[in-house]
């Protein structure tokens, strides 16, 4: 498919796909799907799921963002090898999966009794994916999680991932939620000299583990060039959008950022007095295709 869209939602059954068009209703992902829709279906032992593709940490002019699919009914999709098993056939930098009040997450039984939510119906229990590994914390799926509830009349005040409790607030067009940096491991960041160093960075650059190169854009506002490299030898070399390392780095300089990451993504951070970072972008439905 020529530079198009991958947009809304898709029933999703683990195994093959085909295309449709988005879910009816959904005028955002139709006016980005600029009529090249398409819906996912695939299948595998029967274990479906529908899912919303969106990008997360969108430009000013609405493209950019990191894909993320989301399956807001988790408990359509409850195995955690079945949730493993459909983020690697996505291949999307995370999938996040939504579990109802007093659901483990991706239960396997009593070594998932840890995760349970409890009866607060403010909050959603989440579980996160990579094509890999299932993460505790990561910002860019919470953020469109929460952007999708919101856009589904489902607005929330928190999200509970396994890491812990995640406040969310909603200001026109971004969607911000609250995290702490300590619940961010395995991430390294590494300053450059300026955004072009950056930008010939190849990706991924040699060397193992987590990455996130940087370097000032405009150090008096605030502005980061950033790309960030998961390196965990898997199919993302380069990770678009990345809310968790921005968190990160926010800790580190221990002031409010803009930060300009991959081929157009934009992130906004801010430390507050409590010792939480607020993470927040825009998010449109949709997931371009590459040429």
């Amino acid at each position: 498919m020529a530079d198009g869209v991958r947009g809304g939602r898709g029933a999703f059954v683990l195994g093959r796909a085909r295309g449709a068009g988005p879910a009816a209703g959904d005028a955002e992902a139709a006016a980005d799907n600029a009529g090249v829709n398409e819906r996912n279906e695939a299948h595998r032992r029967g274990a479906a799921a529908d899912v919303d593709l969106l990008r997360v940490f969108c430009g000013p002019d609405g493209g950019g963002g990191n894909p993320l699919a989301v399956v807001l009914d988790g408990a359509a999709l409850p195995g955690r090898a079945d949730r493993a098993a459909l983020a690697a056939e996505l291949g999307y930098s995370e999938t996040v999966f939504l579990d109802p009040p007093g659901a483990s997450t991706g239960s396997t039984g009593a070594a998932d009794a840890a995760l349970n939510i409890g009866d607060d119906p403010a909050a959603g229990a989440v579980d996160i994916h990579t094509p890999s590994v299932r993460l505790p914390f990561a910002g860019h799926p919470l953020v469109g999680l929460a952007w999708l509830l919101r856009s589904s009349g489902r607005p929330v005040r928190s999200l509970r991932p396994p890491a812990g409790e995640v406040a969310v607030r909603y200001d026109g067009d971004l969607t911000w939620v609250r995290a702490r940096a300590e619940w961010v491991t395995a991430r390294r960041t590494e300053r450059h000299g300026s955004a072009a160093e950056v930008d010939a960075l190849p990706a991924p650059p040699p060397g193992d583990g987590w990455l996130y190169a940087w370097a000032w854009q405009d150090e008096a506002a605030g502005t980061v060039r950033a790309r960030g490299f998961p390196r965990r030898g898997d199919n993302i070399g380069e990770d678009e959008a990345t809310g968790a390392a921005a968190l990160l780095l926010t800790h580190q300089l221990g002031r409010p950022l803009d930060i300009r990451q991959g081929a157009g993504s934009q992130l906004f951070t801010r430390p507050l007095p409590d010792g939480t970072i607020e993470i927040g972008g825009r998010v449109r439905a949709g997931v371009r295709q590459a040429p």
